[in-house]
């Protein structure tokens, strides 16, 4: 299983665990009190609240205990808490450390509702489930769980989707977007039935079952989330390694910027991530080609999940703001928009900014272990009650955390929250949603200066023992009672009197000013490690647009640290960016979809180019009734660059499935929704050359043609005076033909 998706396991196990309370809910929360106790992420449930347990009689449903994994936190935090519950259920199965395509809880909202109603849907469905049918007992169920006010139809079909991925889906908004932009499904409405959504789950299965290959509900809920702006997924086909480096495969990678190029099915994404880890770990290509690619691609995920590499994809649509940065509307929920509130607008950093932004930072050292910055972390400022000295400032320090204020909307804040005259509606979805354990917080002291950083290391809290800014986050100073101006760091901008908004400064530039003011925080060396960004598809891209004034940057002697080190004034925020000398910058490009020649000239020439060509010798020993694959490859590509040119030969990926399943079905399916689709795409209407390609000018009949010339004119339209030309077909049944292939 793609590693991505071993949650799946790991949940539907969980929950057959929980489904062993079914008739004990009291011990089960008794179980999670105890868990709760000692591990400051579960702290939420507020297991010492009477008024919110004593009603639901100390009882906790299924659903809510699966939501302590499944909420807006680190992967790190969710794996820890998934460990830490998987251990105290009995789960066999590792803890899981990717949760792809998982819809999550709001933070502010991470309980069911119906204790009663929740427990007999949880039942039902998985009986149903293990039934392969939707009983008329979990229809039932699935509409009481749906009434009951505080659930709605998106919690209730999450919580499904956690507990069985593989039978029911989340209708989160990015799986109904998805659906109905790739499927003839009719989706269900806000108040559908349990019958419903039953009927409609058939019909997507049915529509998925159609497509080579077919996808899973997790694998589309992950294909919905990158198209909403998620990283791509990996590579689908196992590629070998690239040929034609043989002479470079044994030096270090020095270049910062390099493009691997071929045509399709070359191996250039899977050569992207050996390259990628080669120069994490400052290893020679040679190297990490000697290991097992399993191996390589498993400490990919994991410098990939610290921060240390970074994957997108370029398209026509994707611009300068989604790369650098840019001005995006700051959106409510679905359920709160209202049409009559004005847009407001936020800066925003594009991905490859706040990738180079977080280079500085050092990773697996004591340094960085005694910091708690998280991975990716975001730089907020807050204010303490007022500007200058105040008690609320020095209660704050004293005690380590911040405290902010709205203590009229009381402790709880919803979807139906009415924000009113009051405001602070933004302020509070920052702290209690955006804001997360590990990021860092500047104490504003006046409109220019701050002084304290810390990181945040807790989550929401309210504490009633306060007259006032009952808000509360547990935070670890770093360093207090300064006095720093930080005006031209946040891109020549003061502070505004907003109570908490991220600033436009830089991780990097936040540990330069720790090292200046308090150095002993990095008394042991610890190694600033060198980072990848891919960026796959790149020729896709409009380059003059994506890079803007990058296209200098990136150039090795530009880099920060470098001889002639440059910054630019980015045009949104203001701020002084330049490009840290440990980024490297990998680009893969299909020559099919333009030719090398046609790229940027500003482009090529600040980047290393590294071909990739179709390589047979992987399909060596690989031979179906006597065929030999890697011959055939040989030839088929000769004769496309013949005819047309080297960069639109066929990569020997498209062929690698005959290495499992060498058999004349596999070999058909190969060429009829494959090659032969990508040889009409490379030959337009040139039906005679898709012919010489395939060698059916050399067949003695149209049996065993894969292209057949058809003149039947006369039976179409009888004598008509009129000069018709031939027409070509494909012949379907060719493909089943073990001589239609010997004949080749």
């Amino acid at each position: 299983m793609d590693s991505g998706f071993q949650w799946v396991p790991f949940y539907e196990t969980f929950a057959d665990r929980l489904l062993e309370f079914k008739d004990k809910p009291g011990e089960l929360f008794n179980v999670i009190k105890k868990l709760a106790s000692d591990q400051p992420l579960m702290k939420y449930l507020h297991f010492d609240r009477e008024d919110w347990w004593g009603p639901r009689q100390h009882r906790i449903d299924p659903f809510s205990v699966m939501g302590v994994i499944n909420r807006g936190t680190t992967d790190a935090n969710r794996t820890l808490l998934a460990k830490i519950l998987g251990d105290e259920f009995g789960v066999k199965i590792p803890a899981p450390t990717q949760f792809v395509g998982i819809p999550v809880l709001d933070n502010r909202r991470s309980f069911f509702v119906g204790d009663d109603e929740m427990w007999n849907l949880f039942i039902y469905a998985l009986e149903s489930a293990d039934a392969n049918t939707f009983s008329n007992e979990f229809k039932e169920a699935f509409d009481k769980a749906v009434a009951v006010k505080g659930n709605g139809l998106t919690y209730v079909t999450m919580g499904l989707f956690w507990i069985r991925p593989n039978v029911f889906l989340a209708l989160d908004t990015n799986s109904r977007k998805y659906i109905s932009e790739h499927y003839s499904v009719d989706l269900p409405s806000t108040h559908c039935t349990g019958s419903e959504y039953a009927e409609f789950l058939g019909a997507l299965k049915n529509e998925l079952s159609k497509e080579i290959p077919s996808l899973s509900f997790p694998e589309m809920s992950y294909k919905a989330w990158i198209e909403r702006g998620g990283p791509s997924p990996r590579p689908s086909v196992d590629v070998p390694n690239p040929p034609g480096v043989e002479d470079v495969d044994q030096k270090l990678i020095t270049a910062k910027n390099t493009i691997l190029y071929g045509p399709p099915g070359t191996g250039k994404t899977y050569s992207a991530i050996r390259y990628a880890v080669a120069i994490v770990e400052d290893k020679t290509i040679a190297e990490v080609k000697s290991e097992d690619y399993g191996e390589v691609f498993g400490r990919y995920l994991k410098y990939k999940d610290d921060g240390l590499i970074a994957f997108t994809t370029f398209h026509q649509s994707f611009s300068y703001e989604e790369f650098i940065e840019g001005i995006r509307p700051v959106v409510s929920p679905e359920e709160k928009a209202d049409a009559n509130k004005e847009i407001e607008y936020e800066i925003h950093d594009g991905i490859f900014k706040a990738f180079c932004d977080n280079a500085g930072k050092p990773v697996g050292g004591k340094a960085d272990a005694d910091l708690g910055i998280g991975k990716n972390p975001t730089v907020w400022k807050v204010s303490l009650e007022a500007a200058g000295d105040n008690l609320t400032r020095t209660e704050c320090m004293e005690n380590n955390h911040i405290r902010i204020g709205w203590d009229e909307y009381g402790e709880n804040i919803s979807d139906a929250t009415d924000f009113g005259e009051h405001g602070g509606s933004n302020v509070l979805s920052a702290f209690y949603n955006r804001m997360q354990i590990g990021d860092i917080v500047l104490s504003c002291y006046s409109s220019k200066t701050i002084d304290a950083i810390g990181v945040i290391t807790g989550e929401p809290e309210w504490h009633d023992e306060y007259p006032q800014y009952k808000r509360v986050r547990n935070v670890k100073w770093l360093v207090k009672g300064i006095n720093e101006d930080i005006v031209d760091l946040n891109g020549g901008r003061t502070m505004t009197l907003s109570t908490v908004y991220k600033l436009s400064i830089s991780v990097s530039d936040v540990l330069q000013m720790l090292r200046s003011l308090k150095p002993d925080l990095f008394t042991k060396k610890v190694k600033i490690p060198n980072r990848v960004f891919i960026i796959d598809e790149i020729n896709r891209g409009n380059i003059s647009k994506i890079f803007g004034e990058l296209i200098t940057l990136i150039e090795p002697s530009k880099r920060i640290g470098a001889s002639e080190q440059l910054r630019a004034k980015l045009p949104y925020s203001g701020q002084d960016f330049g490009v840290p000398n440990n980024v490297y910058i990998i680009g893969t490009m299909n020559t099919a979809d333009r030719s090398i020649a046609l790229i940027d000239s500003a482009l090529r020439r600040r980047f290393s180019f590294v071909e990739m060509q179709p390589d047979s010798t992987t399909l060596e020993g690989v031979h179906v009734e006597n065929i030999n694959i890697a011959k055939m490859l040989d030839t088929i590509n000769k004769r496309i660059t013949v005819l047309l040119d080297r960069e639109h030969t066929i990569g020997h990926s498209y062929l690698l499935p005959l290495r499992k399943s060498a058999t004349i079905e596999t070999l058909a399916e190969i060429f009829e929704n494959s090659i032969v689709p990508l040889l009409q795409e490379y030959f337009y209407d040139d039906y005679e050359k898709i012919q010489l390609v395939l060698g059916d000018n050399r067949k003695p009949d149209d049996s065993t043609r894969f292209i057949v010339k058809k003149s039947d004119t006369i039976d179409l339209f009888g004598s008509a005076e009129i000069d018709f030309p031939e027409y070509y077909e494909v012949n379907r049944e060719a493909f089943k033909m073990i001589e239609a292939y010997r004949q080749m």
